[in-house]
């Protein structure tokens, strides 16, 4: 589908709102081409391959931003994860960016409502970084998706969210005015398999040894036992 002016213009005018820059503009057009459009336009390429692409790069930008910001155990790296790249979250971002009025849909998409639709924009949303990667390269990709992925994680933080770690520390503070104390009390294995073992002494109480693979990772579990067990 050859681009006009118009069209061309469009995307340049996204480009430079969203801060970033294609060389293939017909890339980037295709990651709005949702699969209504092709069912009804023959030769037309939709965007489902390049979501599929661009979903692997937002889990992976996030999930690394993620592993160097907390210290969190996995399991709340992987539930603050699902959350800022879910269809609820991105689909505001894609709203906030004008994804809506560049959509390209196919008649009886549209007259339903599929520009406005969460799970398209969304879509549209992952098929637009999978198209950044390919025509600009890991980096830039990277620095695309951590424009709405950071402020998502901060939001979230500010409505409560705090490592255990953090927690612990506040609340034995405010108590004791004192801080916890992490000791390691046991490491084994092989280097590339280590297991740590960490207790957290809450002045003379002591909570563990919890165990992980990781020393940090034991200590957000030692700091989550303490919470659950001290008697603030």
């Amino acid at each position: 589908m050859k681009l006009t002016k118009q069209r061309i213009k469009q995307l340049s005018d996204f480009c430079d709102r969203v801060g970033i820059k294609f060389k293939s503009m017909e890339m980037l057009d295709q990651a709005f081409h949702h699969r209504s459009l092709t069912n009804e336009m023959q030769g037309v390429k939709n965007n489902e391959r390049l979501e599929f692409l661009g979903d692997s790069v937002l889990g992976m930008v996030t999930a690394s931003y993620l592993y160097k910001k907390l210290d969190n155990p996995e399991g709340d790296l992987a539930k603050i994860k699902s959350q800022v790249v879910s269809e609820k979250a991105l689909a505001p971002v894609a709203l906030k960016f004008g994804i809506d009025k560049l959509l390209l849909l196919g008649h009886g998409e549209e007259m339903s409502g599929g520009r406005t639709k969460p799970a398209i924009l969304a879509d549209c949303m992952e098929a637009i970084i999978g198209a950044y990667y390919l025509d600009a390269g890991y980096k830039p990709a990277e620095k695309y998706v951590l424009s709405f992925i950071i402020p998502a994680v901060d939001e979230l933080f500010s409505q409560g969210i705090k490592d255990f770690k953090t927690q612990l520390q506040e609340k034995f503070q405010k108590k004791t005015k004192q801080c916890p104390r992490y000791e390691l009390v046991a490491k084994t294995g092989p280097d590339h398999d280590q297991t740590f073992k960490v207790c957290v002494h809450l002045g003379e109480k002591v909570f563990g040894p919890a165990e992980a693979k990781s020393k940090k990772e034991a200590e957000q579990i030692a700091a989550k036992l303490a919470l659950d067990n001290y008697e603030f």
